[in-house]
């Protein structure tokens, strides 16, 4: 009593005391967390715009649902580079003040093909009827927000294609770049050369350090920044099947073809069971015993197993084929009788009219229908002309193929063209019309399909191989936790897979395909590290090889990407001591290198024969006088010397029209690229999210 008399007059104390335990373990797992500002509400900051996280989860959520197989760092990753493009052009567009007026907005929509359905046949759009059913999307606050959100994609990417016309535009080529590249394409020179490949001396005489290779890359450090990254050494221990287990399969499905003896609980007598031979039921059996439900689908032979199409497709009705191995997979099959005509295949040429649904074309209902008639008899006169008749004159892109659209089976088709093929012969051509236009339309094959009932079973590793597998996983974690992690491979017999290198926000580990778990592992864990994952594959145990901080690529990437260069530029100081004779005679002898001629090489393709490019050693023959040697060249493939012997001015030209042309196309044609790169290379990024990913 008299301690609890203590308790009741100390009670103010004690609650205090307990608030501030709560109180400093809250502000712990706070700053533990990130919070309090330690961390970050956005997904990431981008030249000084902040990405809500919110809103980006929303946008991969609803990205992730518009994209049938996309995974969620698919989506996540898709939707950061649709972002990072908005806020970048979104600053141009509001630089340059350009501004998407409701108008321009509307011809937009009148383009798109989801809307063909609101143009009249005279090519009119019908806006009240548009109007109207954007007026339903209201009454569903889902769909309203689909409709906004689209709308805004639509005004996005018509503003970006306003700005990239106007990138375009501003490329002007001259007429004297014109004659420039004319003069490159035609003027030409013919050289001798003496040439000593780099490869005549071994790399190990010219090895490059870490601090030259840094080095280097400091002179453009923009050009080889890298994200920070982890580098992970593994090993795959698979869970498969053993032979034991394969067997025990195959013996089980086999099983299922007889009859069996059932204990009949019930009953308590022995009942007997229809095997998949005698079985009433086909569908009920293969349902009961399958991994892979029952189809009643018809399949061309050309869709089956491919090893086993010939056996089951001539199958008679009620044979039985197999046990036979399909993928991952032990199958018998039943045959269930065939069907004729299930696919077939057609070639066709679409004459399309304005205000139809197919490519939209100038011509009127009427005129299209005179083509398609008269395109019909000349078809009909001669079938074999079909394919070309095709490529010279239909509206649809299967053009390119003489309008063969291969094969399709019934309800992929509109209906009108499905009909005419499918109730037609092969060999037949005719005319039909559909909403795209009118259809000359040649069948030219028909398949027939069979029906199978397949028990398939799953060829799965029994409990005994999983454990086993499990077991030596364990052992080899401890193991490799105690020794390094080589050595434990060893003893334990184990192949360590080539080091994997991965970003904060990869999925994939080369190696063992998608593994989130084990990337965001990579990024919490210490170097030197060891940890084991389940995975569909095994158990991967992974060693986190090394750590690689933002900045400079690791010096091993860069020696991958350009230590060549390094070595070659060591290696032509080496090479040049060889070469200081005065005449080309001299530098062969001294280097036991030929002299071979380069005839009539022209500076723009820079290309010499049996060698390959080599711009600097053409441009160096253009601009050396007849006769003279020139100074060591270090080009592409090796170091040269080399003696012009003639030079070729190009024909005197009436315009460089045809040349301006063409390279203001070269030029437009990658300029928007181009400029969205640059942006993109400059911008201050700031990716956050690793952190909730």
């Amino acid at each position: 009593m008299a301690v609890l008399s203590k308790i009741r007059q100390r009670s103010l104390l004690v609650i205090a005391i307990v608030g501030l335990s709560l109180f400093a373990f809250i502000i712990g797992a706070l700053i533990e967390n990130g919070g309090f500002g330690t961390g970050s509400r956005n997904a990431g900051t981008i030249n000084g715009v902040d990405i809500p996280f919110e809103d980006f989860r929303v946008k991969v959520d609803n990205a992730q649902k518009s994209q049938q197989g996309v995974s969620l760092m698919q989506a996540t990753n898709g939707v950061w580079e649709q972002e990072v493009r908005r806020v970048l052009l979104e600053n141009q567009f509001e630089k340059l003040g350009l501004r998407l007026g409701d108008d321009q907005l509307i011809k937009v929509i009148e383009d798109d093909p989801q809307f063909a359905q609101f143009k009249g046949p005279n090519g009119k759009f019908d806006k009240a009827g548009f109007n109207e059913m954007v007026a339903s999307f209201k009454q569903s606050p889902e769909r309203w927000q689909q409709w906004l959100n689209y709308e805004k994609s639509l005004s996005q990417f018509a503003t970006e294609q306003m700005y990239n016309t106007i990138v375009k535009a501003g490329f002007y080529t001259t007429q004297a770049e014109g004659k420039f590249n004319y003069e490159l394409e035609n003027n030409k020179v013919t050289f001798d050369l003496v040439s000593v490949p780099y490869s005549t001396i071994d790399d190990k005489k010219v090895e490059l350090t870490d601090e030259e290779v840094i080095a280097y890359m400091k002179k453009n450090e923009k050009k080889y920044k890298a994200e920070e990254s982890r580098e992970l050494e593994f090993v795959l221990i698979e869970d498969k099947p053993s032979a034991e287990d394969e067997k025990a399969i195959k013996d089980k499905i086999s099983s299922l073809l007889n009859a069996s003896v059932v204990y009949n609980a019930a009953t308590g007598k022995n009942d007997t069971v229809a095997g998949f031979r005698n079985t009433n039921n086909v569908i009920e059996f293969v349902n009961a015993n399958s991994d892979i439900k029952y189809d009643s689908t018809y399949i061309a032979k050309k869709d089956l197993p491919l090893e086993h199409a010939e056996a089951l497709f001539n199958s008679a009705p009620g044979a039985i084929y197999g046990p036979y191995v399909f993928g991952d997979y032990y199958c018998i099959s039943k045959s269930m009788g065939k069907k004729s005509g299930i696919n077939a295949k057609a070639s066709h040429i679409l004459i399309s009219y304005k205000g139809s649904a197919g490519p939209q074309s100038n011509r009127t209902k009427e005129e299209a229908q005179a083509k398609a008639n008269e395109l019909l008899k000349e078809a009909q006169a001669n079938p074999g002309s079909f394919a070309m008749l095709a490529f010279t004159n239909s509206d649809d892109t299967s053009k390119q193929q003489g309008g063969d659209l291969g094969y399709f089976s019934k309800g992929q088709m509109t209906k009108n063209f499905e009909n005419f093929v499918f109730g037609n012969p092969v060999g037949k051509i005719g005319l039909v019309e559909t909403e795209f236009g009118f259809h000359i339309i040649n069948v030219t094959d028909k398949q027939d399909g069979i029906r199978l009932a397949t028990i398939a079973q799953r060829i799965v590793a029994s409990e005994a191989t999983s454990d086993a597998s499990f077991t030596k996983a364990t052992q080899f974690e401890i193991l490799a936790n105690e020794k390094d992690f080589a050595t434990a491979a060893k003893e334990s017999k184990l192949t360590i897979a080539p080091a994997a290198k991965v970003l904060a926000m990869d999925e994939n580990v080369q190696g063992v395909g998608p593994q989130r778990e084990i990337v965001r592992w990579a990024f919490d864990a210490k170097e030197g590290d060891v940890k084991r994952f389940n995975t569909s594959a095994g158990h991967v145990v992974a060693r986190l090889k090394k750590v690689n901080e933002k900045g400079l690529m690791p010096v091993e990437d860069a020696k991958s990407m350009f230590g060549y260069k390094l070595r070659n530029e060591k290696k032509a100081k080496l090479i040049e001591e060889k070469m200081s004779g005065a005449t080309l005679e001299a530098v062969s002898k001294a280097t036991g290198s030929p002299v071979k001629e380069a005839k009539d090489i022209t500076a723009a393709g820079s290309f010499i024969e049996s060698i390959g490019p080599e711009p600097k050693v053409v441009g160096t023959a253009f601009s050396l006088k007849q006769g003279v040697v020139s100074k060591t060249i270090a080009g592409n493939s090796g170091v040269f010397k080399i003696k012009v012997k003639s030079a070729s001015k190009a024909p005197a030209a009436k315009d460089y029209k045809e040349v301006v042309s063409r390279v203001a196309a070269q030029a437009k044609g990658s300029a928007a690229g181009r400029v969205y790169g640059t942006l993109r290379q400059n911008a201050d990024i700031k990716d956050n999210r690793a952190e909730f990913n």
